[in-house]
């Protein structure tokens, strides 16, 4: 693992364990913000900050850059009541993808507040497959079915149980390709 991931993942499992998390603002634009610079702060100097620049991955275009901050504003104003609602603000924020680097390890705790906050559930991302994951987040921009279904087949109400919260954020790093050294 990269040291600036290793770095970052400390700082995931202390967002948790300090009970920062509680100060995280829930399902908007500023707490995914706040997450961000919070995993990422002394490590990316653009740490917490909306990109300015214009991103793509595998040919996907993200959100153009110029009109960012009215998608989040869009985004934010979307419905959270129900989980097949919730999927869609995440699928959205998603395609947004506001920052250069650390969007996805973002976004996956900032999911996992709304459920909780909402409806009393997380995801058990340990039992959701890597492959199965990225594929239907990359075609969640044309239906999100595939990714609704394959994260309510993993949802809990374990939503304080330390070692999902722990182990579901070692499963987001890998599904970035961080690994954990075997000598640690």
């Amino acid at each position: 693992m990269k040291n600036i991931d290793k770095k970052s993942l400390e700082k995931a499992y202390r967002l948790f364990e300090s009970n920062d998390i509680e100060k995280i603002e829930i399902g908007t634009t500023k707490g995914l913000l706040q997450i961000h610079e919070y995993l990422f702060q002394g490590l990316y100097d653009f740490a917490g900050q909306i990109r300015t620049k214009n991103i793509s991955k595998g040919g996907f275009r993200f959100a153009n850059a110029l009109y960012l901050n009215e998608v989040l504003a869009k985004i934010e104003q979307m419905p959270e009541t129900t989980f097949k609602e919730i999927i869609a603000k995440y699928v959205e924020m998603n395609i947004a993808h506001p920052f250069m680097e650390g969007n996805g390890r973002t976004m996956r705790i900032w999911l996992d507040l709304l459920l909780k906050t909402k409806l009393r559930k997380v995801i058990n991302w340990q039992f959701v497959d890597k492959v199965l994951y990225l594929q239907a987040m990359e075609r969640s921009p044309i239906n999100d079915l595939e990714i609704r279904t394959l994260l309510s087949e993993n949802l809990t109400d374990e939503i304080d149980n330390r070692e999902i919260i722990f182990k579901g954020i070692e499963q987001s790093y890998y599904y970035e390709g961080y690994e954990k050294d075997n000598d640690e």
